[in-house]
């Protein structure tokens, strides 16, 4: 699109910041305006808490308090029990299936209103305003994110409890080196070539990494890999085991600019 990030977002480091490759060489930490604090009950909890399994436990349990997350079958009414099946989960799953279905324009929605980083591709290349990838974009977007209960705010609180489990678990780990299987290089964004397989590319608002490079190889006879910033992992499998299919490798990364190693098949 025209411009690379918004004005403004709801983080306390503007989209400019987060964007930037700059920005991953010298991590640092990303809140969401008021998540903490509104659901500071569930955190404090999770303080006295000391299995991992039994945190991954407590914020399902309060997902389901709060949000009614898998109580649909008790909801009297049809668009009520749509409504509640709509929840992170099943955008989760859907993105797993096809990141260009209706649910990846969702959770590529929320990475723009809170992060301030708008999608490059959904479903094809997003060039300006006018793309038809655009288009779709809006209206999957709109469509779906209307028949769900308040998902967005369900999204704020998974990725705020992502980031509180990769403090627990790994203090002293700033970022993390992930993998990503790509088809054709001619698609990528590429900004520059820095020589020996290095590049500095764009990537679209939010991907899927693995870090599992055999994994990787699965999806492309190219991987990237990279140095991925904790703060710019969204979610990750291991922390709620059981919700995705695919094991406990997977990633969804917050994009822009990534330094990246080629690795040839």
């Amino acid at each position: 699109m025209g411009a690379d990030t918004l004005p403004v977002n709801r983080c306390d480091h503007s989209p400019r910041v987060i964007a930037s490759h700059l920005f991953n060489r010298n991590p640092l930490p990303i809140e969401i305006q008021g998540v903490r604090r509104a659901h500071r009950t569930l955190f404090a909890r999770l303080d006295r808490i000391g299995e991992s399994a039994a945190r991954a436990r407590a914020f399902r349990e309060y997902m389901a308090l709060v949000f009614q997350v898998g109580k649909w079958r008790k909801e009297s009414s049809p668009l009520g029990r749509r409504s509640l099946r709509n929840s992170y989960l099943r955008f989760l799953r859907g993105w797993m299936q096809d990141a260009g279905s209706p649910e990846g324009a969702v959770l590529k929605g929320w990475v723009e209103s809170r992060f301030g980083l708008p999608p490059t591709f959904h479903a094809g290349p997003i060039k300006d305003l006018h793309s038809p990838a655009y288009v779709l974009y809006l209206v999957e977007r709109m469509r779906e994110t209307a028949r769900s209960n308040a998902v967005e705010s369900q999204f704020d609180l998974l990725y705020e409890f992502v980031q509180y489990e990769l403090r627990r678990r790994h203090p002293a780990t700033p970022s993390f080196t992930l993998y990503r299987g790509v088809r054709d290089l001619e698609e990528q964004h590429v900004i520059e070539d820095r020589g020996g397989n290095r590049l500095l590319v764009r990537m679209n608002n939010l991907n899927s990494f693995t870090s599992s490079l055999e994994h990787a190889w699965q999806f492309g006879s190219r991987v990237f890999e990279a140095a991925v910033p904790a703060s710019k992992i969204f979610f990750r499998s291991d922390l709620l085991p059981g919700i995705l299919p695919r094991g406990e490798e997977e990633s969804l990364v917050i994009g822009g600019e990534y330094e990246v190693t080629v690795r040839l098949y």
